[in-house]
C-alpha cells in the first residue's frame, strides 16, 4: 500500500499579524471607552466625534511610532550581536567551540560527533555566526522594512478599530442612541476580533472572543461610570 505522506501542519503568527493584533486591540477598547466616558458626561455628539477623532490620530501615531522604535531596536540589537559573534568566531574560535558542543551536548551529542560540523563552520564563518545567533542567542534575522512595515500596520489597523466606536456617533445625533449603537457594534467586533486573534494564537476562537470582550467592556464601563460620576 501507498504510504500517505506525513505533511506536518503548524502555525506560527508572522509580525504582521502580531502587528495587527496589536494596533486593533487598542483601537477598539480606548476610543470606545473615551466615547462611553464622553457620553456619560452628556457631551454632545459632535464632541465626541471630535474628541474621538483626534485620539484615534493621536493613537494612531503614538503606536505607529511606537512600533517602529521597537522593531528599529531589535534590528540594530541583531546588527550588534551579529558583529560581536562574528569577532568572536575569527578571534576566539575556542571559546566558540565549546558553545557549539554544549549545545549539542543538549541532544547527546559529545565532541567526537560534532566533529564534522565544527570543520564546516570553520571553512564558513557566515554559517557559524547563523548558528550562534540562533541556538546560542535565541535571535532571528529581522526582514528588510520591518521597522516602516510594523509603524504603518499598527497605525492603520488603531484607525480601522477606532472608526468601529466612533460611527455611530457620526451618523445618529441623539446621544443615548449613538451610545447603544456603539456599544453593540463594539462588543461585536471586539468578539469578532478576539476570536479570528484566538484562531491565531492557537486557542479557542470563543475563548478569544470572550477575553476580548470582557477587556473592552470592562474598559469603556469604567469610563462611562467615571465621567457620569465627575459630570454630577
Amino acid at each position: 500500500m501507498p504510504a500517505t505522506p506525513h505533511v506536518e501542519k503548524h502555525f506560527t503568527a508572522s509580525d504582521t499579524v502580531r502587528d495587527v493584533v496589536i494596533g486593533m486591540a487598542d483601537g477598539l477598547t480606548v476610543p470606545f471607552a473615551l466615547a462611553a466616558g464622553l457620553s456619560g458626561a452628556l457631551a454632545a455628539s459632535h464632541v465626541v466625534v471630535v474628541a474621538g477623532v483626534a485620539e484615534i490620530a493621536a493613537g494612531a501615531i503614538a503606536m505607529g511610532l511606537g512600533g517602529y522604535l521597537a522593531a528599529r531596536g531589535d534590528a540594530d540589537h541583531y546588527a550588534a550581536e551579529r558583529r560581536r559573534e562574528l569577532y568572536e568566531v575569527r578571534e576566539l574560535a575556542d571559546e566558540e567551540e565549546r558553545e557549539i558542543v554544549q549545545i549539542f551536548g543538549r541532544y547527546g551529542l559529545n565532541r567526537a560527533a560534532c566533529a564534522p560540523i565544527l570543520t564546516h563552520f570553520h571553512n564558513n564563518h557566515e554559517a557559524w555566526v547563523d548558528f550562534m545567533m540562533r541556538y546560542e542567542l535565541g535571535l532571528e534575522a529581522p526582514e528588510p522594512g520591518r521597522a516602516l512595515r510594523s509603524a504603518l500596520t499598527i497605525g492603520g489597523a488603531y484607525i480601522v478599530g477606532g472608526l468601529v466606536p466612533l460611527l455611530p456617533y457620526m451618523l445618529i445625533g441623539e446621544l443615548s442612541d449613538a451610545l447603544r449603537v456603539s456599544v453593540v457594534c463594539t462588543l461585536i467586533a471586539l468578539a469578532v476580533f478576539g476570536a479570528v486573534k484566538g484562531h491565531f494564537a492557537g486557542i479557542k476562537p470563543w475563548r478569544g472572543a470572550l477575553q476580548t470582550v470582557v477587556v473592552g467592556g470592562i474598559a469603556s464601563a469604567a469610563a462611562f461610570l467615571l465621567a457620569k460620576w465627575i459630570g454630577g
